[in-house]
């Protein structure tokens, strides 16, 4: 699939499917996030975690990338900016950002990976979940010209997926183990109300098929990475870090985090070996946070006939 038609596809799925409404707050796309009780702390402080690494204040901010800002914690990231401008490909994503930003925000139908803006204009830029849209060819120049609309002194967050995460292949066996256990749970339960256990049985399978398989976004175009790709590319070019944004994935949450067996708890503990060990997890994780430093300005001073 050539360029052009992977901007096609991603920009047809979120006109016409991703971003459209369910809900009075709930959009297609929420289909891929856990959006259960039982894990929202956890992801309300997993979003927080790119606005600790922002420049809190400045002219305009940068969300590359931003689809209809559907998180409240989105809208915390640019609210010391006199301005938040809104790119993204698709005209359905920008009408919902404006229904949440309103005039704080401007509003640019654009393509990230070709950013129609001059040099060192945004004080703080963030990428989330959308570089893994762009093709393989364009992914090294959509970081180099985030860089380049970057002011000196600033700094840029993206967070995607790696394409393979090391973690998550290590707990795949305990994710397996934990649906079958509570799909016989429910088996169990059924039947002791005097449900059919052929019906039971059936959905029992159901719901094991219907958890398995990838948390990205069916029907429209994906390619990740993994950490070594992205470090030998960027390595020379930026200053850069890898931090754990959230090191388990969607399908994880959904089968092993419940709220009758302590989900909560054991999310606190997950959270707490994550800001222990940012940088291992961002590696091995499944969603790394990738912080890009621009260096400040060196200014110039005139030597004085002493000094030469």
């Amino acid at each position: 699939m050539n360029e052009e038609n992977v901007k096609q596809t991603v920009r047809e799925f979120y006109d016409q499917v991703g971003w459209q409404t369910i809900g009075e707050t709930l959009y297609q796309n929420a289909q891929y996030e856990d959006l259960r009780p039982v894990s929202q702390d956890y992801l309300h402080r997993c979003h927080l975690r790119v606005k600790r690494h922002l420049v809190p204040r400045g002219d305009y901010f940068l969300d590359a990338g931003s689809g209809p800002v559907q998180y409240p914690e989105y809208l915390t990231y640019s609210e010391g900016y006199q301005k938040r401008v809104c790119v993204d490909i698709s005209i359905v994503a920008l009408k919902e950002a404006r229904k949440r930003v309103g005039e704080h925000g401007f509003y640019v139908v654009a393509d990230i990976a070709h950013l129609p803006f001059r040099s060192e204009l945004f004080d703080g830029i963030t990428s989330l979940h959308t570089i893994h849209h762009v093709p393989m060819e364009d992914k090294l120049p959509t970081y180099a010209g985030l860089y380049r609309v970057l002011k000196p002194g600033r700094t840029l967050v993206a967070v995607d997926g790696w394409t393979k995460s090391p973690l998550m292949e290590h707990l795949r066996g305990l994710m397996k183990f934990m649906k079958r256990i509570r799909a016989w749970i429910k088996h169990e339960e059924h039947i002791s109300i005097g449900g059919s256990i052929e019906g039971d049985q059936a959905m029992a399978k159901s719901e094991i098929k219907s958890r398995e398989g990838s948390d990205s976004p069916a029907g429209t175009f994906v390619q990740k990475l993994d950490a070594d790709w992205l470090i030998e590319a960027l390595t020379g070019r930026m200053d850069f870090d890898i931090f754990v944004w959230r090191s388990v994935s969607v399908a994880f949450l959904r089968s092993v985090i419940y709220p009758d067996w302590g989900g909560r708890f054991w999310l606190r503990v997950l959270f707490w070996f994550e800001e222990r060990f940012p940088r291992l997890l961002g590696r091995i994780g499944q969603y790394p946070l990738v912080l890009i430093r621009k260096p400040p300005l060196v200014e110039k001073t005139e030597k004085s006939p002493s000094d030469v």
